[in-house]
């Protein structure tokens, strides 16, 4: 049986030893740097732990394609932190505010374009199943970003349709990881699918984690500025709970006080302070953060529902309990 442990050394070793073209440095140094100021691995991670639901070694096939899905992972956020205008992360400084715009946008190009060198790697028995498993991941990744950016113009965004944007841009990635790693494993349809599903569950706990975690969390440990969505005025969980529990109430006059909150300038550390302090005291006159937290525990126990079809054994199944656990352990 695969153990965490050597998931674990897997991983580290893969990273560490990542490698990428050399020159022009100007083009490949921020992807250098983008993967050596680390991360959770959590893509990586799911790909290797699926595969261990069917597999007792971890074998050559699998390695390339898991690294793939943090290679894509990472083309993301240095193209995310363009457009949300992100000055760090990770604790770190973005590869635009870095490298300038341009070369960001170059370098997270060749990063898309070498994770499909990575996913090309997968077995000839179950290439096309993972290729085009991944293709439309990649897609639902973009409509995501899309939905984010179009809901900025928005006042108001009705729950479902939150959910349906973080479907598409989180949780589908999270989702085609642990599908992928059963694929490569020789898993059936079925057990491929019911992974899947507790991927995605995962993945829509993990956004509103998230969430919470902008508005309530500890920047140190978050990696990014506290209060990013509020400032941005993005339609977070957050601010779509609260709208729709106004909503519900018709509750107007408080309406009209979010909104303000909402459109409070931020040109200046003092106001962007001020600004963040007005909407969470909202959120919590609203016990906005307690029905986040209630919401990750409901998604994450879903997520363990969807696996009730497997037969991995009372140790695996430990494995992804634990997955679970530690994904969203941060708002606890």
């Amino acid at each position: 049986m695969i153990s965490e442990a050597q998931i674990d050394a897997c991983i580290a070793e893969m990273f560490r030893d990542m490698d990428f073209s050399l020159e022009p440095a100007g083009l490949y140094d921020p992807l250098r740097y983008m993967i050596s100021i680390g991360g959770k691995r959590i893509r990586p991670r799911l790909c290797l732990l699926s595969y261990a639901m069917f597999r007792d070694e971890l074998g050559e096939e699998i390695l390339e394609p898991a690294a793939a899905l943090e290679v894509f992972h990472t083309f993301t956020l240095i193209h995310d932190d363009i457009m949300d205008r992100s000055p760090k992360r990770r604790g770190r400084e973005t590869v635009w505010k870095k490298w300038g715009e341009d070369t960001a946008i170059l370098s997270g190009d060749v990063m898309s374009i070498d994770s499909y060198r990575r996913i090309s790697k997968a077995p000839v028995a179950v290439l096309k199943d993972v290729l085009e498993l991944f293709n439309r991941t990649a897609a639902e990744v973009c409509e995501g970003q899309q939905y984010d950016m179009d809901f900025e113009n928005l006042e108001e965004v009705p729950m479902a349709d939150y959910m349906k944007m973080i479907g598409l841009k989180t949780a589908v990635l999270l989702a085609c990881s642990a599908k992928m790693g059963a694929l490569i494993a020789g898993a059936s349809a079925a057990e491929s699918d019911a992974l899947y599903d507790y991927g995605y569950k995962l993945g829509l706990a993990f956004q509103v984690a998230d969430d919470w975690l902008d508005a309530y969390g500890d920047e140190k440990v978050f990696g990014k500025p506290i209060g990013g969505d509020i400032v941005n005025n993005k339609k977070c969980w957050l601010t779509t709970r609260a709208q729709e529990k106004l909503r519900a109430a018709s509750d107007d006059a408080a309406m009209l006080r979010l909104k303000a909150a909402m459109a409070m300038p931020v040109g200046s550390p003092e106001e962007r302070e001020a600004k963040i302090a007005a909407v969470r005291d909202i959120y919590d006159s609203l016990s906005v953060g307690e029905d986040a937290r209630a919401e990750i525990e409901k998604l994450t126990d879903e997520a363990m529902k969807a696996v009730d079809c497997l037969n991995p054994g009372k140790l695996r199944r430990e494995m992804l309990a634990r997955y679970a656990s530690a994904l969203v352990g941060r708002t606890r």
